[in-house]
């Protein structure tokens, strides 16, 4: 296989691709534009924000805001994908409507990247998620915002399972994350995964005594050497032209740990042990984190939502606890309890009241499974009919579960929530209605008010943030 060997400092000879479109708006209008004002709605924690309004005016906001702004860590952006869809919930109340497409589109989304550019800290990441309608276009547009060199992978994700296309293509079962970061001085904390069965079956010999299955390696390496690694160990010189990977004194512990594999001629060789090793790092084709596809799993019902152990790796790669993760099209919000369960700071927003009720009510009960109408739902209090998932294809019933045992659920109530002034009366109904069901839980929250005096739409403090 040919072997590509990239020169350094190397300018490119044309510059860097742009896209070209009609109505492009020019970066510094995009920055300069006022912001809309906000109003809050529920006073919280100002290191936890959910906003109800335009992204592109809550953007505008927090850019204006010297605790946010160049302080976020990670950003994630789940954007409509283009599809010139109207998205309901499984109870069929309006989500969100995903009509623009084409140059619309891609300048519907470039306005809000800048903006997250100036959000994003030194060592911070974004996310972008899309599939094949405008993902090709959209590389052209991060390239240019966050620019090429800040270009980490295009992660694939089987986002279902095999299709039975009539129509005369492949089946489509991807959709792509495009990973960029603000410098090369990013978070990056390194996701591994289990060994493949395949390659856990090189580990075929069984220590005695304890069980643990291990591979023979060798105990010397290329490269000849004049120190002790170079000498004699029990009596045995390296193989010509290698050396011994450890000092004598090293390989004397290990042999006393039983750690050295002794062949019947005397020759030694390294156990390494399968329980030891520290997993595989992960690649850019993640097939593990489908869309909901079962009766077992469980959900917010909320259209076009991503898997919570997607998130998890993407918040666990790219940020530390106490850092900020920022989700600007919030949904079922899936970042945020993933970043609140995982001890990092966040800041949501949508302009849908179904997806701010969602979260609301997600924070307060967590997920329900997919199908399963009783039991403390909603839809069960409230004595509506069954209705069929929308994940769950046409004509099929949903599978009742009325013995499955939940897992306890930590609800979130330390967060503020604002709303873009003069919002919508069901909306401030709904976050009433969630604050006094919630009273019982709000009295630890008392002390945080206090610290956003003087600031009363826009409340101050990061308790742990990054320069």
């Amino acid at each position: 296989m040919a072997t590509g060997i990239p020169e350094k400092n190397r300018s490119p000879q044309n510059g860097e691709a742009r896209l070209v479109y009609p109505d492009k708006t020019p970066e510094r209008e995009i920055l300069g534009a006022p912001a809309a004002g906000f109003e809050t709605l529920r006073r919280g924690p100002s290191s936890k924000r959910l906003y109800f309004g335009d992204n592109l005016d809550v953007l505008r906001v927090l850019a204006d805001d010297p605790d946010v702004r160049g302080r976020v860590t990670l950003v994630y952006v789940d954007p409509p994908f283009a599809t010139r869809s109207r998205f309901v919930s499984r109870a069929q109340s309006r989500a969100y409507d995903d009509t623009l497409s084409g140059a619309a589109f891609v300048e519907f989304l470039r306005k809000r990247l800048v903006l997250l550019r100036e959000l994003l800290s030194r060592e911070g990441s974004v996310y972008l998620h899309l599939d094949e309608k405008m993902v090709f276009e959209m590389k052209i547009v991060m390239d240019e915002v966050f620019g090429a060199r800040n270009y980490r992978n295009t992660i694939v994700r089987k986002k279902c399972s095999s299709k039975n296309y009539t129509r005369r293509a492949y089946g489509n079962v991807a959709d792509f994350i495009l990973f960029y970061t603000r410098t090369d001085g990013y978070v990056w904390n390194r996701q591994t995964a289990p060994l493949s069965e395949e390659s856990a079956k090189e580990y075929r010999y069984v220590e005695e005594g304890t069980g643990r299955r291990f591979m023979k390696a060798p105990v010397h390496a290329p490269g000849t050497r004049n120190g002790e690694t170079g000498g004699p160990w029990r009596g045995k010189l390296p193989p010509p032209g290698k050396h011994w990977q450890h000092p004598p004194r090293t390989l004397d512990e290990m042999d006393e740990r039983g750690e050295i594999f002794w062949s019947k001629n005397g020759n030694p060789r390294k156990k390494v042990y399968l329980d030891g090793h520290p997993g595989v790092g992960v690649q850019d084709i993640w097939t593990e984190f489908r869309d909901a596809y079962n009766q077992n799993v469980k959900i917010t019902g909320y259209p076009t939502e991503k898997n919570p152990e997607m998130l998890r790796r993407i918040v666990s790669a790219s940020s530390n606890p106490g850092d900020l993760v920022l989700d600007c099209f919030a949904g079922s919000g899936t970042t945020l309890a993933v970043a609140d369960e995982t001890g990092r700071n966040w800041i949501g927003a949508d302009n849908s009241v179904e997806a701010v009720r969602t979260i609301l009510k997600r924070f307060e009960r967590g997920l329900s499974p997919m199908g399963d109408f009783s039991g403390g739902n909603e839809e069960a209090e409230t004595g509506r009919d069954e209705r069929p998932s929308l994940f769950v294809p046409p004509g099929e019933a949903p599978v009742r579960h009325p013995d499955r045992v939940t897992p306890k659920h930590r609800p979130v109530s330390d967060f503020s929530v604002f709303s873009v002034k003069d919002g919508p009366n069901e909306l401030r109904e709904a976050v009433d209605e969630w604050s006094r069901r919630n009273a019982g839980t709000e009295a630890s929250r008392a002390a945080d008010v206090s610290e956003s005096a003087g600031r009363p739409d826009v409340p101050r403090a990061f308790a742990r943030t990054r320069g």
